[in-house]
């Protein structure tokens, strides 16, 4: 009788692997690399399909694999085509840097990027190849009980260059009538792609102050805004939905991070949801893509927060 496994590894380095649909034949395991050893079907192809990147990526990718498994169980039930082999897939997140390199290594199937793909990053992957899976944006996120949020609902560029570098120690420095608590800056690590995406796209050539507190995650960041009264962040458009009312995102040099204005181009701070691959994908691996990319994938992007592309 086939089985799930759903479960979450937690390394020293603080990267999340996620199992779904092993056979029952599999004994299950709390070594991720001996756990993820590629199977092969009859004809030779793999039934397995890794996933590495992107944490803010990871949870959508582990819900639509989980759903998928959940509706059938086996390649050939999804298709008739496709091998008689319980369906397997793997996720593990530690950064859109650690899912191109993967990809790199050959240790992935596909990468989880949530920025764009580098030049030098396409050059090394061989016939590299792309999949927007959705749009997501970086919001500058407070909690709602930083009394910021009963007079400032718009910061410039310029303001929030001074916040994140320190240039503001306090709050009181953005606005004379706030307290004079410290502002504390949350970010991601430096190996998520949001932390290169805010550099790049509000920071310029300022670093962000070098006592920021760096979240392994963006649900890690978000969380640590709303365990700190005094804490700005910049928190994924979708993982804020999330958490509607729990943080409170800021307009960014007057406009408001809604759906509209992220697909227009007009908020600044976005960003693409890839998935990256190396040749053109197995049979196997194009079904979950098409399940992905479909109608059914595409609304667990939306209902996760995030923007989809359909």
């Amino acid at each position: 009788m086939k089985k799930k496994v759903l479960s979450i590894l937690l390394t020293a380095a603080m990267v999340m692997s996620m199992a779904v649909g092993c056979g029952s034949n599999k004994s299950e395991s709390t070594d991720a690399k001996d756990d993820t050893k590629t199977e092969a079907s009859a004809d030779g192809e793999s039934n397995q399909i890794l996933f590495n990147g992107s944490s803010t990526l990871a949870p959508v990718i582990t819900s639509i694999a989980t759903n998928f498994f959940d509706t059938y169980g086996t390649w050939k039930a999804y298709d008739s085509s496709l091998p008689d082999e319980d369906i397997a897939i793997y996720v593990s997140a530690g950064g859109s840097g650690q899912g191109t390199k993967a990809v790199i290594d050959g240790t992935s199937t596909f990468g989880m990027v949530a920025r764009s793909v580098k030049d030098e990053e396409k050059k090394a992957i061989k016939d590299e190849k792309e999949y927007q899976v959705g749009i997501d944006a970086l919001t500058i996120a407070v909690n709602p009980e930083n009394p910021v949020t009963k007079i400032i609902d718009d910061l410039s560029t310029e303001q929030i260059v001074s916040l994140f570098s320190g240039e503001y120690k306090t709050w009181k420095d953005l606005d004379a009538s706030l307290p004079d608590e410290e502002v504390v800056v949350i970010t991601r690590d430096i190996n998520g792609g949001a932390h290169e995406v805010f550099q790049k796209n509000i920071m310029g050539d300022t670093e962000v102050k070098s006592d920021a507190i760096q979240a392994s995650s963006m649900g890690e960041l978000v969380q640590d805004i709303i365990d700190n009264p005094y804490a700005i962040g910049y928190a994924s458009f979708g993982v804020a939905n999330q958490n509607a009312g729990k943080v409170v995102t800021m307009k960014v040099n007057g406009v408001e991070p809604t759906k509209e204005n992220i697909i227009n181009g007009s908020y600044i701070i976005q960003r693409p949801l890839l998935l990256v691959g190396s040749g053109e994908p197995t049979a196997i691996q194009q079904a979950f893509l098409d399940v992905v990319l479909g109608d059914e994938g595409q609304k667990t992007v939306e209902d996760m927060g995030f923007i989809p592309m359909n």
